[in-house]
């Protein structure tokens, strides 16, 4: 029975984990959007691991982490729960313009002609307006030497994710 107050320790501990982890997604829904209007953001390595649930009626901005040899196998995970309206985009971010890239895998959502498309020409990634709800999004960080990085997209949507 020694081993059982462990046990019921390690529960409760685990238990207070998981409500703090709830209100830190809350808390992430409301800062990408959820709400009415758009949003900014300023990823951290800490929030490596989270899915954002991303509100598209307004402008959106997800400014990657800065710069950091931390941020390798970083990952991020999007999803769109209102469609981006007409005359607003949603945006991710990469630091230091001109010395980060992305590096996507970008594919078409339904219908007949779902064409995958590769584009690695840019550091910022962009649902434009009118996509619609259900895409997402996979962001990981391959490299960073803390002057530049690279990181890959998976990225499937309706119309299909851009880079530039």
């Amino acid at each position: 029975f020694a081993n059982l107050s462990v046990a019921t320790k390690a529960a409760e501990m685990q238990a207070e984990q998981a409500d703090i982890a709830l209100a830190n997604t809350l808390d992430t829904i409301k800062a990408t959007g959820a709400g009415a209007g758009g949003a900014t953001d300023t990823l951290t390595r800490q929030e490596s691991g989270t899915t954002f649930i991303v509100n598209g009626t307004g402008n959106n901005v997800v400014n990657m982490p800065a710069l950091s040899t931390d941020n390798v196998g970083t990952q991020y995970h999007f999803f769109l729960t209102t469609a981006v309206g007409g005359g607003t985009t949603t945006t991710f971010v990469l630091p230091g313009s001109g010395v980060s890239n992305f590096f996507g895998a970008l594919e078409l959502m339904g219908g007949t002609a779902a064409n995958p498309a590769s584009d690695i020409a840019g550091d910022t990634l962009t649902w434009p307006n009118s996509t619609v709800a259900n895409a997402r999004c996979t962001l990981t960080c391959m490299t960073d030497d803390g002057t530049n990085s690279t990181w890959k997209v998976e990225s499937l949507s309706t119309p299909i994710a851009t880079i530039a």
